[in-house]
């Protein structure tokens, strides 16, 4: 361990060492070449400029201007343009039109509004002007107006050839590029950084290249302190200003060669400590084959603790199992205690109507004996009104007991409230109370059965409606609100909620006996529980109680993408 401890420090100070020298070297190599770089582009550039104003008194191309004879203008130009290095050299009339060209493409084409077209009538000197090719390069013209007895004749137009100085940079490990005052790149060794500003050029994953290949072969460079990073990896950055129209140049050096020159001491290096490490693992190797009999000895131990912990584990997978089964007998004796508690209560609910179906037989009986059928078919009438509150009773009992097992689909919730309030419109008008209902204008879409949530809103109504009961002015409003979930608040002004945790039991019931056997609330909830929503209820700070249901939105494809 302290000879490796030992090594690390020795060659993390050496590559601290080696590589701050190298670095150095790397540096003020660079700050030469980009020094070089700029009297270069400086040279090509005034060169370049004094060729407008020495063509703009050729006689030739003046006299053609004036007679607009330009069968010989061209050749006049191609004589001049080996001499020149240009580009290219374009003679423009006073209207844009290109009349003579080294470039026989470019004749007769329509050059009036092109900004070095444009700027060269507007001023009398040579103006420099760098336009945007589709190609996603720049063409950088010299232009200059020509003049006859005092008035524009024409354009003379002098395209500098500055590529060559971007295929001469890319010939080394950098890559550069020139900016304009602006900040745009003009000129750069990757053609796709042209356009860009530095902070979006160097993000963009750039052509195979010089500095592509340095970077590959520096991915491990750490210890440098970097002045930039192309794609995530450590960069030599230099700038040095451009003393034309506001220009700077800037440089990226790779490290490749300081990597290789340090990377070839580090090797060295590592051979010898792993000289030693390997003449240290001979010698634990040795005393480790003396460790191999006692760790026998102690595999064998192990592997009859092994057995041993195997016979207790099955021991208490099968104490489990008789658990389980224990408690799937607790569990049905629990659900038959549950029934007998519902058997019971029904029970006490139906002797109430049979004893009194009971008593109106006998005195239905009697009164046709005596000859008075009219009373007797009363007697009948409350006899079939008992019928009728028994199968209620029955019916309220089958529903506690159905499970929501029906395959769901989309259900308007508005709609669902309206359908309610419609069946029980007759139970209305026999009441005077007021119904105030606040619904949205757009659907409120959820995923369930309407008539089951159509059950839910009937018996909220109905216990809204029997709590109101002796209220004076009541009153019932229904609320419907949408936003991340649906809401839905049935509120009353009646005497309240007395006991709200036992309001949901089944048969937990605060009606006079014979109203109801307690299973409405209880039945609403398992519905909307169904539906993968919470029923609740409150006593509001007013007076009266106030039920609330909360489902989930049904959310369409189009609101799914919104709320991404």
């Amino acid at each position: 361990m302290f000879v490796c401890v030992f090594g690390i420090v020795v060659i993390y100070l050496t590559n601290q060492f080696l590589t701050a020298r190298y670095t150095e070297t790397t540096r003020n190599r660079s700050e030469v070449r980009l020094t070089l770089y700029v009297a270069n582009l400086m040279s090509e550039l005034q060169r370049n400029s004094i060729v407008p104003q020495l063509l703009a008194r050729d006689p030739q191309l003046i006299s053609a201007l004036d007679s607009r004879d330009y069968s010989l203008t061209t050749a006049r130009l191609l004589s001049f343009v080996d001499e020149i290095g240009a580009a290219s050299l374009m003679l423009l009339d006073k209207e844009g039109r290109t009349v003579a060209a080294t470039d026989r493409n470019r004749i007769g084409q329509q050059n009036g509004s092109s900004a070095y077209f444009v700027n060269a009538q507007r001023s009398k000197s040579t103006v420099f002007t760098t336009t945007a090719l589709p190609t996603g390069g720049f063409s950088f013209v010299y232009s200059r107006r020509v003049e006859v007895d005092g008035s524009t004749a024409g354009v003379l137009a002098v395209e500098v050839d500055l590529q060559k100085l971007e295929r001469g940079w890319a010939g080394v490990s950098d890559a550069v590029f020139v900016a304009d005052s602006e900040g745009t790149i003009v000129m750069s060794t990757e053609p796709r950084w042209r356009g860009m500003d530095e902070t979006t050029a160097i993000g963009v994953q750039s052509a195979p290249s010089a500095i592509e290949r340095a970077l590959q072969a520096t991915q491990d460079w750490s210890s440098l302190s970097a002045d930039a990073y192309l794609r995530g990896e450590a960069v030599l950055r230099r700038e040095a200003r451009v003393p034309f129209q506001g220009w700077r140049m800037v440089s990226f050096t790779t490290y490749s060669s300081v990597r290789e020159r340090v990377n070839g001491i580090l090797a060295l290096e590592v051979m010898g400590f792993a000289i030693i490490l390997a003449l240290l693992f001979w010698l634990w190797s040795r005393k480790a084959a003396s460790r191999i009999v006692f760790f026998q000895r102690e595999s064998a131990e192990l592997r009859a603790l092994n057995i041993r912990l195997q016979r207790e584990v099955a021991e208490r997978q099968k104490v489990e199992k008789t658990l389980q089964v224990a408690e799937q007998t607790l569990a049905q004796s629990s659900k038959l205690a549950a029934l007998g508690e519902m058997s019971a209560a029904v029970s006490h609910e139906l002797n109430q109507p049979l004893a009194a179906m009971k008593t109106y037989l006998a005195g239905a009986r009697l009164l046709l004996q005596r000859k008075r059928p009219e009373e007797a078919l009363s007697s009948f009438q409350r006899i079939d009104d008992l019928i009728e509150r028994m199968g209620a009773i029955t019916k309220q009992l089958k529903s506690y007991a159905r499970k929501g097992s029906d395959a769901f689909s989309p259900v308007d919730t508005r709609a669902a409230v309206s359908s309610a309030l419609a069946m029980m419109e007759p139970q209305l008008k026999l009441r005077d109370i007021t119904i105030t209902r606040t619904l949205p204008e757009d659907p409120v879409m959820i995923l369930g059965d309407r008539m089951r949530l159509e059950q839910v809103i009937i018996n909220l109504l109905r216990n809204a409606l029997d709590a109101t009961k002796g209220v004076k002015d009541p009153l019932v409003e229904i609320i419907l609100a949408t936003g991340d979930h649906v809401s839905l608040t049935v509120r009353d002004n009646g005497h309240g909620i007395a006991d709200l945790d036992e309001l949901f039991e089944p048969f937990y019931t605060t009606k006079q006996p014979g109203d109801g056997v307690g299973l409405g609330l209880a039945i609403s909830s398992g519905i909307v529980n169904d539906l993968g929503g919470r029923l609740t209820a409150r006593n509001a700070g007013g007076g009266g109680a106030v039920f609330e249901v909360q489902l989930p939105i049904l959310m369409t494809q189009a609101d799914a993408e919104a709320a991404e």
